[in-house]
């Protein structure tokens, strides 16, 4: 037994933590094992068996809706109030506050799971993730079953140690659960809501979702927290897609950075998308650009944000502020036709 166990058994006993105080003698009864002193160890388990308490589990493997997940090491970029929102959720569990509950929500590709896995890696604890197709059962009854069994794993975990993640729960509690029977899709949402209700409070949840309108009321209030990620604006997408484009071009030395023609693109935008959507169209983009043009992904990233036009109107990238330069780049047009193309237009007219 090391010295911070001893000190871990005396703190959660003041504390009178007892699910914690559980947690350590079952980690010293593994110690024990390990050494092969397996006398006292399995004495220790005979305890705290005898005190009906829940053991925690020695690791991950068995579970039926539950699979541990590795840490994200991708750099988490998000507007400085999403930012902020999510390092605070990240100090209040550290801190071992009975704020531990969390519901992300906000459109596709905001960040919300990758926010969730940075928060685990945050306060060091293991990732575990509901495999909410594994609960969902077309039988009568059987979701919410399921349900039951899901928050029954849960409570049997280390909470100290572990952040639950539900992700997009909503293909989980609303009609999409049993489209034609709506009887259904209410035993699973009201095991949902039972079994928050009974879930230990010490547990570290995060839920995330597409469809916020669609939810009951009473499912949101049994979370501490909300968090939207739907606070993204226009010049924070641009920053968030002039990061992705750094990161993206420095793995193709034949490609060459513009970023104020990259801006300029964004900037013309009605409506700039998501991180998810803008991540994707720059990797594409460069992964496919022609290796004897520095800058044909530009061309390729304005196609795809414009509806992949079948021809490019020169007048009109005159009109929206494009250098006969920049044009030459997105028109593959040389700069010499460029300006007698553009002098013709406007003698014509």
């Amino acid at each position: 037994m090391k010295k911070q166990n001893l000190i871990n058994l005396v703190k959660y006993h003041v504390d009178r933590n007892e699910d914690a105080f559980v947690s350590e003698v079952a980690e010293i009864a593994r110690e024990f094992d390990r050494a092969q002193d397996y006398n006292v160890a399995e004495y220790l388990m005979e305890l705290i068996a005898n005190a009906n308490a829940y053991v925690p589990q020695s690791s991950y493997d068995g579970f039926r809706f539950l699979t541990k997940l590795d840490y994200s090491t991708k750099p988490l970029l998000l507007p400085t109030v999403i930012e902020e929102d999510v390092l605070g959720i990240a100090r209040a569990i550290k801190k071992g506050s009975d704020i531990t509950k969390f519901f992300f929500y906000g459109a596709p590709g905001t960040g919300k799971t990758e926010a969730a896995l940075q928060v685990a890696r945050l306060t060091e604890r293991d990732i575990l993730s509901v495999n909410i197709e594994n609960l969902i059962d077309s039988r009568l009854g059987e979701t919410a079953k399921n349900i039951v069994a899901l928050f029954d794993e849960i409570n049997h975990l280390p909470y100290n140690q572990v952040m639950v993640i539900l992700d997009e729960i909503d293909s989980l509690i609303l009609n999409r659960i049993a489209n034609n029977d709506h009887r259904e899709m209410g035993r699973a949402t009201s095991a949902f809501i039972r079994a928050l209700d009974s879930i230990n409070d010490k547990v570290v949840m995060i839920a995330t979702t597409n469809l916020i309108d669609e939810f009951d009321k009473a499912i949101l209030r049994r979370f501490d927290a909300t968090v939207s990620f739907d606070r993204y604006s226009k010049e924070d997408l641009i920053e968030v897609a002039d990061a992705f484009l750094t990161s993206t071009i420095k793995k193709y030395p034949q490609s060459k950075q513009n970023k104020k023609l990259f801006n300029k693109i964004l900037s013309n935008l009605d409506s700039v998308p998501y991180p998810g959507d803008l991540k994707q169209i720059i990797k594409t983009a460069v992964a496919f650009s022609d290796g004897t043009n520095e800058y044909d992904y530009l061309r390729k990233i304005y196609y795809a944000l414009n509806g992949n036009p079948k021809t490019i109107d020169l007048k009109e990238l005159k009109d929206a502020g494009y250098t006969t330069r920049e044009i030459e780049i997105l028109s593959r047009v040389p700069r010499s036709s460029v300006a007698r193309k553009l002098s013709k237009v406007g003698s014509d007219e």
